[in-house]
């Protein structure tokens, strides 16, 4: 599953083009373009958004998803309880039979739990989150789609947060603030390279808010 983000450092301001252009992808470090060429082509994940999501001449600092771990991670505590409630109904059909087979209850919570983790990976597909040279973007939902953007010159602060199931497996979550409120708008929760992603939020966010 393709969850590696994709960091490119923000060149400096230009003029946005004029109506009709596509997004642009921040050159990659180190790697600008030669005399005579034009800057890099779109990324290519943009494809697959609206044309509408973005403005003309808009460019993409990051584009990036949750790690595929989130699919395990984000329900855990689901699992175990499912886990637990077929091993309670085994030990309980041991002592006071139900009519069923301990195959059938075993069969019964394996099929609850591929349900539960199918769901989780329809979360993962759905979600994306997107920092370009203007706004902060997150797409998530999969029968209902919520699209949240925020403009750079509107948030306050960020902050990084590790949970417990994070650190364990290098994940961490970006949250962002907006100016004249009291809580946080905004999650790109379980990123892969948290502290790289954060410090390229906190690099854009001196380089374009204003």
């Amino acid at each position: 599953m393709a969850s590696d983000l994709e960091l490119a450092s923000p060149p400096e301001p230009r003029p946005h083009a004029a109506g009709g252009a596509s997004p642009r992808c921040a050159t990659p470090s180190g790697a600008g373009p030669a005399d005579g060429q034009t800057s890099s082509p779109p990324h290519p994940a943009a494809a697959l958004l609206p044309a509408q999501l973005f403005q003309p001449g808009e460019i993409i600092i990051l584009l990036l998803k949750p790690s595929p771990w989130f699919i395990l991670l984000a329900p855990l505590k689901t699992l175990v309880a499912l886990a637990l409630l077929i091993l309670g109904v085994i030990t309980l059909n041991r002592y006071f039979p139900l009519g069923l087979e301990n195959r059938d209850l075993v069969l019964l919570g394996v099929a609850l739990i591929g349900v539960r983790l199918f769901w989780q990976f329809l979360e993962w597909l759905s979600r994306i989150y997107i920092l370009t040279d203007q706004r902060m973007i997150r797409i998530q939902g999969v029968l209902r789609v919520a699209v949240l953007e925020v403009r750079l010159n509107q948030i306050q602060h960020t902050e990084l947060l590790f949970t417990l199931r994070e650190r364990l497996f290098g994940l961490g979550t970006v949250a962002f603030a907006t100016a004249g409120t009291a809580w946080t708008e905004a999650y790109w929760r379980m990123v892969a390279r948290p502290l790289e992603v954060h410090q390229r939020v906190v690099e854009t966010l001196r380089r374009y808010r204003h």
